[in-house]
């Protein structure tokens, strides 16, 4: 018999991967944590039965989420890592000597637990010095930050359950706060290619508009989130995502990426016609 895990993606469509056994399943305060292993996709972490990431294309999500704003933001020393319980966000900011320190910020203690121990694809950089772990509510967490960081990574869950306050007016107005006079924010922007998945982008880009006087919006292209279709946020006070790109400088770096170039920077920025469209209707 043959054992599959399937994702209800909108209520037609159903993502499903076989699965060959099923490593962890246990209930936290705040969701259910499941990991899986797959033939196709390696392990894979999902929360209250969505997918959260897969060693197989997991690097595309923390490349694009991590580099982007790191190719832009010529001085980062200090960083705001809200959500990314996983590790992937971790290991891939830890790259860079320059950053000073690192605040993770987890509502969720057991899935850093859990990742720990069976996902150490991801999780390999949790122990590096620089990083501070606070197991608290995010939105609670930014309330008492200002002027703090040069950075700010909000790699929330979806836009209900734990992470429902992370979508909020208020959250991205406190973001704002705490960051540095010349800061940056990205944000995991959902999918804009079904109804429902579309309409938490618009919400969330008419938010970000609001708070942050520079909004621009990239995308990537990860298998198994809905659709393959995914956006990011880059909000920023002083930088713009393709003016102030210094491609010599990041590319001196030589750091090895599996997904992410600065030629694809600039690429990632000139999104279709029908997310433009989209976005304009709320700007």
């Amino acid at each position: 018999m043959q054992l599959w895990f399937s994702e209800m993606q909108t209520p037609n469509v159903k993502f499903s991967i076989r699965v060959e056994r099923q490593l962890y399943s246990g209930q936290s305060q705040f969701q259910r944590i499941d990991v899986f292993e797959s033939p196709e996709f390696g392990r894979f972490l999902t929360l209250d039965g969505y997918m959260m990431l897969t060693e197989r294309d997991e690097f595309i999500y923390h490349e694009m989420i991590t580099h982007v704003p790191m190719a832009v933001h010529p001085r980062v020393k200090r960083v705001l890592v809200i959500g990314a319980g996983d590790g992937g966000v971790i290991r891939e900011l830890v790259r860079y000597p320059e950053i000073e320190d690192i605040d993770l910020v987890e509502i969720d203690e057991l899935v850093v637990e859990v990742c720990r121990k069976y996902l150490p694809q991801t999780a390999c950089r949790m122990d590096d010095p620089r990083v501070h772990i606070h197991y608290e509510d995010g939105l609670k967490y930014i309330r008492s930050c200002e002027n703090e960081y040069d950075l700010i990574l909000v790699d929330s869950t979806d836009p209900f359950g734990p992470g429902e306050g992370l979508f909020t007016r208020e959250f991205y107005g406190n973001c704002c706060k705490a960051l540095r006079e010349d800061g940056i924010m990205i944000n995991q922007h959902e999918s804009p290619f079904y109804a429902e998945d579309a309409a938490a982008c618009q919400n969330m880009h008419r938010l970000i508009v609001e708070s942050f006087p520079i909004s621009r919006i990239y995308q990537a292209h990860i298998p198994t989130y809905p659709s393959g279709h995914w956006l990011f946020g880059f909000a920023s006070k002083k930088y713009h995502p393709l003016k102030d790109l210094d491609e010599t400088r990041w590319n001196l770096r030589g750091l090895s990426c599996k997904y992410y170039t600065t030629t694809l920077h600039k690429g990632a920025f000139y999104i279709p016609a029908y997310v433009e469209r989209l976005l304009k209707d709320v700007e």
